[in-house]
């Protein structure tokens, strides 16, 4: 009776040990077939929605008649700079990120009632791309986010408003980035 337990262990733990290591070669087979940016994508129809696109473009529009300071562009050549195409939807997806947190939600009152609906919009494209990653090197792409940040930081209440008056232009990268 021992024997025939011993003898039944020893196959139970060869057949776990068997299934882990199929699990594990299947994994490592998956990871390696599947770029690191393959998540830095968006369905193209979360920009065919036409009122969802008129809203943001009217957002942008409003706060752009608010916007004092027409010397200064935040999305525009200066912000993809040293950045490859691939990676750029990464880059968008940080600056949709500061857009949201810094800009969008402490401006939440302003701008009704438009900013009550793109703001739920952005926020699932940025739900959306949070498993967007890249590998290797995102100097560029850090320093060209932390130079728009301290851009508007140092604008103060306008700089908020130019990034809300550029919500066209966010939305038309984000776009041409991650589709």
């Amino acid at each position: 009776m021992a024997v025939l337990q011993k003898s039944m262990s020893f196959s139970l733990m060869g057949i776990l040990a068997a299934s882990c290591l199929l699990l594990i070669a299947l994994w490592a087979q998956e990871a390696n077939a599947l770029p690191i940016n393959t998540r830095c994508k968006l369905e193209v129809s979360n920009f065919q929605q036409p009122y969802i696109v008129n809203r943001t473009f009217m957002l942008a529009k409003e706060a752009s008649l608010a916007d004092n300071n027409t010397d200064v562009r935040l999305i525009g050549e200066k912000l993809f700079r040293g950045v490859s195409a691939k990676d750029q939807c990464y880059l968008m997806k940080q600056v949709l990120n500061f857009t949201l947190e810094d800009v969008l939600l402490p401006q939440s009152d302003r701008f009704q009632p438009y900013m009550q609906e793109v703001v739920p919009f952005l926020t699932k494209l940025s739900n959306q791309l949070s498993s967007c990653h890249i590998s290797g090197d995102d100097q560029n792409i850090q320093k060209n986010v932390r130079r728009l940040k301290e851009t508007v930081k140092k604008l103060g209440e306008s700089g908020e408003i130019k990034a809300i008056g550029e919500l066209d232009l966010l939305f038309m990268s984000l776009r041409n980035a991650c589709v």
